[in-house]
């Protein structure tokens, strides 16, 4: 997970940051949360475990930081996709099958990232939940901005649940996916995508 920073004093931490967020997503996909010590993230990451507490005040703010900039990557692809299809000169369904494209290569490239996230949201009782809630709703509302514009534009029916829409599409990526890598790894990311866009054309597209 690439982060840009504007300094050399910002990109060292930044770099210190990305080291424990890829640790941390590796051991707690591996072993859990709660089995995951700070010492094991800093010896993961390579650092003392002072730059750990350094960086973040305790294992959960760090779970907390790795999800805000986990999701604020996948909402950032999801928005890209979006523009580069406008500016193609696409519609906005085209952009919402562009959308389910960008979440499957992110997806493929973060699969561990992608596992706790997925299974975060099941989990009600974490000291987390709201943060999780705010950033799921981050990523949900780029594609309710598509659905709307379709809506309104006449490319889509107005008797579509415009929320529900874009949270089952959001849904439908991320389950799809995580069966596709673990299940049938065989398939190419082409074949889970023209099985995405068929389901997108067919069942949001059709008036």
């Amino acid at each position: 997970m690439t982060i840009i920073a504007m300094d050399s004093s910002s990109t060292r931490r930044q770099a210190t940051r990305q080291k424990l967020y890829e640790a941390a997503v590796t051991l707690i996909a591996e072993q859990g949360f709660s089995a995951t010590t700070v010492d094991e993230i800093a010896e993961r990451a390579g650092v003392a475990k002072g730059t750990v507490y350094y960086n973040f005040k305790s294992k959960t703010e760090l779970f907390e930081e790795l999800l805000r900039h986990g999701v604020g990557l996948l909402t950032s692809s999801l928005k890209e996709a979006a523009e580069a299809t406008a500016e193609r000169g696409g519609t906005r369904v085209d952009a919402l099958d562009a959308m389910i494209r960008a979440g499957l290569v992110f997806i493929d490239r973060y699969p561990a990232f992608t596992q706790l996230y997925v299974a975060e949201l099941w989990r009600t009782n974490r000291a987390w939940q709201s943060t999780l809630l705010v950033v799921r709703q981050q990523a949900v509302a780029v594609v309710e901005t598509v659905l709307r514009e379709a809506v309104e534009g006449g490319e889509l029916s107005d008797e579509i649940d415009i929320s529900l829409t874009a949270a089952a599409l959001v849904g439908m990526v991320l389950v799809a996916a995580l069966d596709w890598q673990a299940f049938q790894p065989e398939r190419s990311m082409d074949d889970v995508h023209a099985a995405l866009s068929r389901l997108l054309h067919g069942r949001v597209g059709g008036r």
